[in-house]
């Protein structure tokens, strides 16, 4: 049996599993979270190393990028949706279901940046899964640094990540 929530495009079945109230549900989802990744990553169609020394191409990719690889535009808007629905299926099992589409799409932007398993082991996740939704947002704002120094562009993408998780609520 599914469970609707008034005003929201997710259901769970009793398995916990994530249905749609529209045909675009989940991929409307995908869509937001990228479209708040892609300013905050830049697109770069060279590889290169990132703020903390790791190989990244297209808009923040890490996956599989060598030293002098390169891509074409239409090969980033791939990798880019290939990762967000990645991202998205691994941090499923660490938020309840049901949560709002801003909400959830802003917590796989934030996967996108500091990892699944650290998104997962997360005082975000785990207020999330208290219920604590609000204190989930709000703990956006403590995942600011990178190499041990807080960076001003990590700061306004929480910012950024941060309204739409509370736009959900």
């Amino acid at each position: 049996m599914r469970k609707w929530r008034r005003g929201r495009a997710f259901c769970t079945d009793e398995s916990g599993a994530v249905g749609r109230r529209t045909a675009a549900g989940l991929g409307a989802v995908l869509a937001l979270a990228a479209a708040v990744i892609a300013p905050f990553e830049g697109r770069e169609l060279r590889a290169y190393r990132d703020i903390v020394g790791v190989w990244t191409i297209c808009d923040g990719d890490t996956q599989r990028v060598r030293p002098g690889q390169e891509a074409t535009p239409a090969e980033c808007d791939s990798r880019l949706a290939a990762r967000v629905a990645a991202f998205e299926r691994e941090i499923r099992p660490c938020l309840p279901a049901g949560l709002p589409a801003e909400t959830r799409a802003a917590f796989i932007s934030a996967a996108y940046n500091i990892g699944s398993p650290a998104f997962c082991s997360s005082s975000m996740a785990r207020r999330a899964r208290a219920g604590d939704l609000r204190g989930a947002c709000e703990a956006l704002r403590l995942w600011t640094k990178a190499g041990g120094q807080v960076v001003r562009g990590l700061v306004r993408r929480r910012e950024a990540e941060r309204a739409l998780c509370l736009s959900g609520l």
